[in-house]
């Protein structure tokens, strides 16, 4: 057993600065304000956690604090943490080589750590009678903190030895720290990728940034924090078809693809759009088997159900692009249509953070920002005096990779009122 140090003296900090660059360790923390976003957020303590079991927990902003701890700590050691969005969004730590805990656990059990379950009684009950308070963690008495730290801490460090790709994460860590600007101020999103399908849902402060309505006003109050500047959203046309497409090497012709299949069935574009999605995710139908393209789905559905169904509970298929493992006893009620849909949404997600992780660093020279990205469309807050047509032109021949993934533009001074302007760039 180790000891518990609280930071409370100038040679304590001092001595924890020099000791975490030395070896590895775990890093927990809590922010003062239990409802702002971490960009908006502090740190009001941490806690460390060292190989030899000593533990140190360092108040920052909170009440009980002694010594100046502002100060970050820097350190070259790979470091365990919770979080890793958060921790790069704003932490006491300086620290290029971290790796989140909570990911490993996600992707072994396809469940994320529910922080609220290792909160003490009087966490709760602070949170329950000062609800409409600020900074309330600051409050929390710090002995409190280090009980929910040393619980979570424990259960964190069963998932010590896996260490899975997070390219995930600190994309999507890149998007927030954007933010969107509205007309009263600029508001921040938070990407939770720890849902079931792998998909990333996005919320915060009580708006669904994955689900704004497109009908009934709610996206006007979006607008660009440029004085000339424009919202410019980029949108695949056919995204899954075209996704399958490439896993099964089916060339589509140039052009839509709903158009294309609306020739084929005899129907119109919004038709041909609904049956090639109940066709690709419900059953082929017989006479639609024989088609090129229906028929490598077909086979390629019964055959990665057939491979799913030898597999042991223990046993894991691979996603397509990052090869994460998906693990069989994390796969419940499954049949082959809905296994099928179940890694083309993964496939769709892996394919975006693939792209992303290549846009993002190149973009980062222009004033511009990309601000969200939802499923198969990209928003991006355009400053035209400044990048003028350069950056969507290069944002255009990236996201559309050699022309296998087409994208469809739309341009307009809020987010409600956009104009197609797709043409302007044939």
């Amino acid at each position: 057993m180790g000891e518990v140090v609280v930071i409370d003296t100038i040679e304590k900090f001092e001595r924890l600065k020099e000791g975490v660059k030395k070896t590895p360790f775990l890093y927990l923390q809590i922010y003062s304000d239990v409802n702002k976003h971490p960009l908006e957020n502090r740190v009001s303590c941490y806690y460390i956690l060292s190989p030899t079991g000593n533990e140190y927990i360092v108040p920052v902003n909170h009440i009980e604090k002694v010594i100046d701890c502002s100060e970050k700590l820097e350190t070259k050691e790979k470091i365990a943490i919770y979080d890793l969005k958060s921790i790069e969004h704003n932490a006491m730590i300086v620290a290029p080589n971290k790796y989140d805990l909570n990911w490993n656990r996600y992707i072994k059990t396809n469940k994320p750590i529910d922080t609220t379950e290792y909160l003490t009684n009087a966490h709760n009950f602070y949170y329950r009678t000062h609800y409409d308070k600020e900074n309330i963690n600051d409050v929390v008495p710090l002995v409190k903190h280090l009980e929910y730290f040393k619980a979570l801490g424990k259960e964190l460090l069963n998932y010590l030895e896996t260490d899975d790709d997070q390219t995930i994460l600190s994309t999507l860590k890149e998007i927030e720290k954007n933010g969107l600007q509205t007309t009263e101020k600029l508001v921040y999103s938070e990407y939770n990728p720890f849902t079931s399908t792998g998909r990333p849902s996005n919320r915060f402060g009580g708006m669904n940034f994955a689900a704004l309505n497109k009908n009934d006003g709610s996206r006007k109050q979006f607008i660009s924090r440029f004085d000339k500047g424009w919202l410019v959203e980029f949108d695949y046309d056919a995204y899954h078809p075209r996704l399958i497409g490439n896993k099964l090497k089916y060339d589509f012709p140039k052009g839509s693809v709903h158009e294309h299949f609306a020739k084929l069935y005899g129907v119109d574009y919004d038709e041909s759009k609904a049956l090639t999605f109940k066709y690709m995710y419900g059953t082929v139908p017989p006479e639609m088997r024989d088609h090129p393209f229906f028929g490598k789905v077909h086979k390629y559905v019964m055959a990665l159900w057939d491979k799913f169904i030898r597999l042991k509970s223990t046993d894991f298929l691979l996603s397509y692009i990052y090869n994460r493992k998906i693990y069989r006893k994390n796969l419940l009620d499954m049949n082959p249509n809905k296994l099928f849909n179940y890694m083309i949404q993964l496939m769709e997600t892996e394919s975006n953070i693939e792209i992303l992780s290549e846009l993002l660093p190149k973009i980062e020279k222009y004033s511009s920002k990309m601000i969200l990205y939802n499923y198969d469309s990209f928003l991006f807050d355009w400053d035209a005096e400044v990048d003028k047509l350069d950056y969507l032109k290069e944002v255009k021949v990236i996201l559309e990779r050699s022309g296998k993934y087409p994208t469809k533009v739309k341009i307009g001074r809020n987010y409600h009122e956009m104009e197609d302007i797709t043409e302007k760039f044939v």
